[in-house]
């Protein structure tokens, strides 16, 4: 697949045609969305990676083989912004998900070495009771141990009933690669 930044959106007068099906990227604000995007696409500084949480102001178009949008959305929890500018974030998003378009999956990016956040978990409700999809991905796997990363299976699936691993909940590692042959595979079959 093939990815480029298509538009910046601040506002949403200024979202692009709603010709494609879109693919939700979100997570809290160190979750690491912008070196996941990288190294799924394998292209370098595609999104900006940087060490200060939050930095993503905005929601991100990146269009993928002219065949779908990647979306993310500016990232929750730890980002340094004043109540306002957050307010801001909260409107955009509602207003984009109020638009109408052909969400097919929302990638909700938590880190594996957590257990679910409390905002992680409201905004995984937030999403399913409006009815769109989730894909589970248990981020920075590397950093994990086999008794870890059992223990993380367990605390995901305590938390998110119905999901099982390697089916709609993933470990991904933007080090290694784990995962990205199996979330590259569930976007195409949900394109088909």
């Amino acid at each position: 697949m093939t990815i480029e930044l298509l538009k910046t959106v601040f506002t949403i007068k200024d979202l692009p045609g709603a010709n494609l099906p879109e693919f939700v990227l979100c997570g809290r604000s160190n979750v690491g969305k912008s070196s996941l995007i990288n190294s799924l696409f394998r292209v370098r500084n595609l999104a900006k990676v940087s060490s200060t949480p939050g930095k993503t102001r905005s929601l991100n178009f990146y269009t993928a083989d002219k065949k779908a949008y990647f979306v993310d959305l500016p990232g929750y929890g730890y980002a340094k912004a004043s109540a306002d500018e957050k307010e801001k974030w909260n409107k955009l998003i509602l207003a984009y998900l109020g638009t109408g378009r052909e969400i097919k999956m929302i990638i909700h990016i938590m880190d594996s070495r957590l257990v679910p956040q409390k905002s992680d978990i409201e905004l995984y409700n937030f999403f399913t009771q409006r009815g769109y999809s989730a894909l589970i991905v248990m981020n920075k796997s590397d950093k994990l141990n086999q008794k870890e990363r059992a223990q993380a299976v367990k605390n995901f699936r305590s938390e998110f009933a119905g999901y099982m691993l390697n089916e709609n909940m993933l470990f991904y590692s933007s080090v290694t690669g784990e995962g990205r042959d199996l979330l590259l595979r569930i976007v195409k079959n949900m394109l088909n």
